[in-house]
C-alpha cells in the first residue's frame, strides 16, 4: 500500500518548517519506505502501521497548533512490491529516460 499525506497547522504563521522536521523525524524512525516531496510524504506498508504512523504524526503537530489539516491519500494494490520506487521507474521506462527527482 502506498499512502501520500500532508499535515498542515492552522494558527501558526506562514513558516511551518519546524513542526514539519518533528512531524518527518517521526517517519524515519518508523523504519517505513518513504520519500518527502514539497507537498507531502509517501510512505509504504501496511494498513495499521501506516495509519498508526500518521496518527502519530498528526498529534504530535497538534501539540503545536490549535488546528491540523491532515489530508490522506490511499493507492492499494495487491501483489506489486516495492511501489514506492516501481511506480516512478514504470513512467521512467516508457518515457525512455531519467525524470528528475
Amino acid at each position: 500500500m502506498l499512502v501520500e499525506f500532508s499535515i498542515i497547522p492552522i494558527g501558526i504563521g506562514s513558516s511551518i518548517g519546524d513542526q514539519l522536521a518533528e512531524v518527518l523525524k517521526i517517519v524515519d524512525s518508523s523504519g517505513l519506505p518513504y520519500k518527502i516531496n514539497p507537498m507531502g510524504t509517501v510512505i509504504e506498508g501496511e494498513w495499521d502501521e501506516i495509519i498508526k504512523l500518521i496518527k502519530k504524526c498528526h498529534m504530535t503537530m497538534m501539540k503545536s497548533a490549535e488546528r491540523t489539516v491532515t489530508t490522506i491519500s490511499i493507492d492499494d494494490r495487491k501483489g506489486k512490491p516495492d511501489r514506492i520506487n516501481q511506480k516512478v521507474k514504470s513512467i521512467e521506462k516508457r518515457i525512455g529516460k531519467s525524470l528528475k527527482k
